[in-house]
């Protein structure tokens, strides 16, 4: 039959085990923090803090690294953009006056901002640019919702300089 000395030794072990956990992780917060309220503040501080060296100094705000955007629209290279474009043909359309989920792009470069005919635009990008400049899409096509704030816009943006520029250098091709 069922012995209630193994129950009692089973909840006893169960138990210390717990008291040890505890104790361990009291013993952690007393080494690795200086305690709640130790400094009278009402927040809990590193005791212990491990310093790094860092290996690059930090850039300086408003230092652009690498070529200029001068230099990388002249290295632009309008079939490269062509596979960059293939992101966008989503939402896009090259073909003038032909919207869908977003505005065509035919003739962009140079386009006022809302410009294109048929298509409800949201409202957000008129009031951060007026044309669309090749440095106005760069800008844009990096972070658009950063750019614009409230635009219809859902794509995440271009990270790599390189592949903004070709995708303008092509859709500056588009309408000669």
């Amino acid at each position: 039959m069922f012995n209630t000395m193994t129950l009692t030794k089973t909840l006893g072990a169960f138990c210390g085990a717990l008291l040890v956990y505890l104790l361990g992780v009291w013993g952690a917060d007393i080494l690795y923090t200086t305690g709640h309220d130790a400094h009278g503040d009402g927040e809990v501080h590193q005791a212990y803090v491990i310093e790094v060296e860092e290996d690059a100094p930090a850039a300086e705000e408003g230092v652009e690294e690498g070529p200029s955007f001068e230099e990388r629209m002249a290295a632009a290279d309008p079939e490269a953009g062509t596979k960059v474009w293939n992101m966008c043909r989503a939402c896009h359309k090259v073909e003038d006056g032909a919207n869908a989920v977003g505005p065509h792009l035919y003739g962009i470069v140079g386009r006022g901002v809302d410009d294109a005919e048929g298509y409800a635009y949201s409202g957000a990008l008129e009031a951060v640019v007026d044309v669309w400049t090749p440095e106005a899409l760069d800008d844009f096509l990096e972070n658009p919702r950063a750019y614009a704030p409230g635009t219809k816009m859902v794509f995440p943006g271009l990270k790599k300089p390189e592949d903004r520029v070709n995708l303008i250098a092509y859709l500056d091709s588009l309408d000669d």
